[in-house]
């Protein structure tokens, strides 16, 4: 449900008010636009008596809300939300991309391949030091060692780091970590998304190979419910018939995902085909559908990569697909 308040509330009387509610065990989320504030009421809605509630002097309006996502919801938060971490923002017009190899190997690798997608304009470095496999017999990332080489590329190039967390029991590795990636095998793992939500840091969602826009959604919800609002959602392909490509590129997601939520959202082309050469299209479409920024993964050396090196993009290939980007990110009026 949500509460429409008349413009300046007297501040009294809008404490009052939500007491009010907070008393019948709903919980209150407030957004203040410019030109509208309102609340947001999340719980068992039944019992509050909507004409009651609209004669109040403060209020303009009262709505009820279909869907069952309500924090991650626009009508609940009409202004985008922007994840701003050290500066570098997820949102607010700017087109950010995340960059870097599919695991971590070496300090060398990981640090060469972070100055490399910096100079080309990337503002996040990605890089997996925990990687969920299919077969047990693959590389499986260097653990607390991958995360440590992360940090040193971050201390050389200044650049915030992003990186998957596969185990709740390895949170505590995650300290220093800028953002959070939860994959799409663990997009429904609720323990793990209850946990994250009493995390006070950003957390990337990937959409499940399997799962809907409203099942990414609550998962965000989730996230959210647990008091962390800095969750961005990333669309990286769909399991469908066909084989051509890795994964099948759901890219109305991106329009959609920005009508039903304020959440900024991200696109991985890199995930979502498997093939180098349809990164640059996919990423120009990203951006033309209005994303919020692409993922996308770069190796120094693709042929000897311990993991995903059919997909990953060299750095000159890379700072190409930047250079179609800019007069794109320009002509949409965005930031890149």
């Amino acid at each position: 449900m949500i509460v429409v308040l008349k413009q300046n509330p007297d501040p009294v009387k809008l404490e009052k008010l939500s007491s009010q509610l907070r008393d019948m065990g709903l919980t209150l989320h407030f957004s203040q636009g410019v030109h509208t504030s309102l609340i947001g009421l999340v719980g068992d809605t039944s019992k509050v008596d909507m004409e009651m509630l609209g004669a109040n002097e403060l209020v303009e309006t009262v709505k009820r809300v279909s869907e069952p996502y309500k924090a991650a919801n626009r009508k609940f938060h009409p202004q985008d939300t922007v994840v701003n971490v050290n500066g570098c923002k997820i949102g607010e017009g700017f087109f950010s991309v995340i960059a870097g190899p599919c695991s971590v190997e070496t300090e060398e690798q990981i640090i060469e391949v972070a100055q490399a997608v910096k100079k080309s304009g990337a503002k996040f470095l990605r890089g997996g030091a925990f990687k969920p496999r299919t077969s047990p017999y693959a590389f499986q990332g260097l653990h607390d060692e991958g995360i440590r080489l992360l940090l040193k590329a971050k201390a050389v190039t200044h650049m915030p780091i992003v990186t998957e967390l596969m185990s709740l029991g390895h949170l505590d590795l995650f300290s220093d970590v800028d953002i959070i990636q939860v994959g799409a095998r663990n997009m429904q793992n609720f323990e793990m998304l209850k946990e994250l939500g009493h995390s006070n840091k950003p957390i990337l969602l990937k959409r499940g190979l399997a799962n809907t826009i409203e099942e990414l959604l609550m998962s965000a919800e989730y996230i959210m419910a647990g008091g962390n609002s800095n969750v961005i959602l990333c669309e990286r392909g769909v399991r469908t018939f066909e084989t051509a490509t890795r994964n099948t590129m759901d890219i109305s997601a991106v329009p959609l995902l920005k009508q039903l939520s304020h959440l900024p959202v991200v696109v991985d082309p890199s995930h979502a085909t498997g093939i180098p050469w349809m990164v640059k299209p996919l990423s120009k479409a990203a951006l033309a559908a209005g994303a919020d920024g692409v993922m996308i993964e770069v190796h120094n050396n693709p042929s000897k990569a311990l993991c995903d090196g059919a997909q990953s993009l060299t750095p000159l290939q890379f700072a190409q697909v930047m250079a179609a980007l800019r007069p794109m990110a320009e002509f949409e009026g965005k930031i890149l």
